[in-house]
């Protein structure tokens, strides 16, 4: 059977929510290559797992990429997320970079600021050494969309946080069902979670961080100091 061909999926699905686990979900869009399901807690929308790329599939579709240190174009998009977080940073921060890439174009830029940046990449820079040690800052730009278990990476890197830090995500946002169907977004195949307003107060509201929605793509959690 050819993925045209597969039968629709019924409106209620046991299918576990890759971000906050509820095992039920709903049909919400599908199109020539996937469906696409959403769940009924924190509102992810999210791609089955019988659609996702095999690891050598998409480790070829990433080196694709041709961003490269020396992109300004490349830098101006970044800017988006490091400005405001440089601003909020103390002098001489320390930080990780999560999802890299093999141009770690943003982690230059933070440390042009004066900032010491680690830096961890599934593919690129597999160094599970830096995801044992605290930071003052994650900046992940452009990853969560790519996790297979958002859930279990979002709360592995809180655990990396200091109280008072901050993690720093950038990815597009789910807008609406009627939107979504056109979004530019959902054609890439390695994108299989997408997240919207209501996804990060639910996120904020489970680790009990202070959410901050710095632009349309730029989302800022800040850990709270115990007590």
């Amino acid at each position: 059977m050819t993925r045209t061909e597969r039968p629709r999926l019924p409106p209620d699905l046991a299918d576990h929510c890759p971000l906050c686990r509820q095992p039920a979900a709903q049909f919400y869009h599908r199109d020539r290559s996937r469906d696409y399901l959403q769940c009924k807690r924190c509102a992810l929308v999210f791609v089955p797992s019988e659609f996702h790329l095999p690891p050598e599939q998409e480790r070829a579709y990433y080196d694709l990429h041709e961003n490269s240190l020396q992109d300004q174009g490349y830098r101006r998009f970044l800017s988006r997320c490091a400005n405001p977080l440089v601003a909020e940073l103390r002098p001489g921060s320390e930080g990780l970079d999560f999802g890299c890439g093999p141009a770690p174009l943003l982690a230059r830029m933070l440390e042009e600021a004066g900032h010491r940046v680690a830096l961890y990449d599934a593919y690129y820079m597999p160094n599970p050494a830096v995801m044992r040690k605290p930071y003052d800052f994650i900046v992940s730009t452009e990853v969560v969309e790519h996790l297979a278990s958002p859930g279990a990476e979002l709360q592995r890197l809180w655990g990396c946080l200091k109280p008072g830090g901050l993690l720093a995500l950038m990815t597009k946002l789910v807008i609406s069902p009627e939107r979504f169907t056109t979004w530019h977004y959902i054609r890439d195949p390695t994108h299989i979670c997408f997240f919207s307003a209501h996804t990060f107060r639910w996120l904020a509201d489970w680790l009990s961080a202070e959410l901050n929605f710095v632009a349309s793509d730029v989302i800022f959690l800040r850990k709270k100091f115990p007590g």
